[in-house]
């Protein structure tokens, strides 16, 4: 990908996009304050909205809203959060097995948009499950419950109470044989041409850098109850960026959810 180098003293005002607080996200993030980027922390299910209402110009947006947005949005380049596999911070911990979830409540994280579309779409069309609830993470008891972000990485190994525990990205290739993309970064329309292409520069430099600086971590995440060696494993199951395979992904689950909506 060939991008022009840009200073961040090119800009006339300052580029305000939102942020993911997410271990996965921070790449993106590394070389923004050095060129001039303002940044807002907000929960995925937040970015959409802030994007629509001018608070911010661009975020990485969940795949979903980016459906919703359709032409109010363009595509920064073909930035994303996809897995290739095991997705790692986007799991269903189940009291039963997933094929026995029949009736079941299932207790969603808020902040999740993407997530709880995939499992709808694992559960009716792969599984066959006809008839579950969605519910709030207050609403206890429950008979499962989705996590993801960090929260998910937090608890990727399990939930007391919940004997059993299924990645949504391993569900969806061992199905599909495709990647899942979670989300991908887009902006308004409104956005300069200019200020467009200084943050695909951005973007691209800082996941340089930023995922070497992941891969070469001395300390533990003490909050995400991870060594080095599990956060290199986490990067590496990832990618960044919108391939053949990744658009086929984006296809192929536009297609099945329009069948479960």
């Amino acid at each position: 990908m060939q991008l022009c180098i840009l200073d961040g003293d090119d800009q006339n005002m300052a580029i305000i996009v939102g942020r993911v607080n997410y271990l996965h996200d921070e790449p993106f993030y590394f070389d923004m304050t050095r060129r001039g980027v303002e940044w807002r922390d907000m929960a995925p299910s937040k970015m959409s909205s802030a994007i629509e209402s001018g608070e911010i110009i661009a975020a990485p947006v969940p795949l979903v809203d980016c459906f919703r947005l359709g032409e109010k949005v363009q595509p920064v380049a073909g930035f994303c959060i996809a897995s290739m596999d095991r997705a790692g911070s986007v799991n269903l911990y189940s009291t039963k097995p997933i094929e026995e979830l029949e009736g079941a409540k299932i207790a969603v994280i808020e902040e999740a948009v993407t997530a709880p579309k995939l499992l709808e779409v694992l559960l009716k069309i792969k599984y066959g499950i006809k008839s579950f609830e969605f519910v709030g993470m207050q609403d206890q008891p429950f008979d499962a419950l989705l996590l993801i972000g960090n929260q998910g990485l937090r608890q990727r190994r399990g939930v007391r109470g919940f004997s059993h525990t299924y990645d949504l990205g391993k569900e969806w290739n061992s199905w599909t044989r495709l990647p899942f993309v979670f989300s991908r970064w887009v902006a308004s329309t409104a956005m300069d041409s200019k200020d467009l292409a200084l943050l695909e520069d951005i973007l691209y430099v800082g996941l340089e850098d930023g995922v070497d600086a992941l891969y070469h971590l001395n300390e533990p995440r003490d909050e995400l109850l991870m060594l080095p060696r599990d956060v290199v494993n986490h990067i590496q199951g990832l990618r960044y960026y919108i391939g053949l395979s990744e658009q086929k992904g984006i296809e192929k689950f536009r297609e099945l959810l329009s069948q479960v909506e």
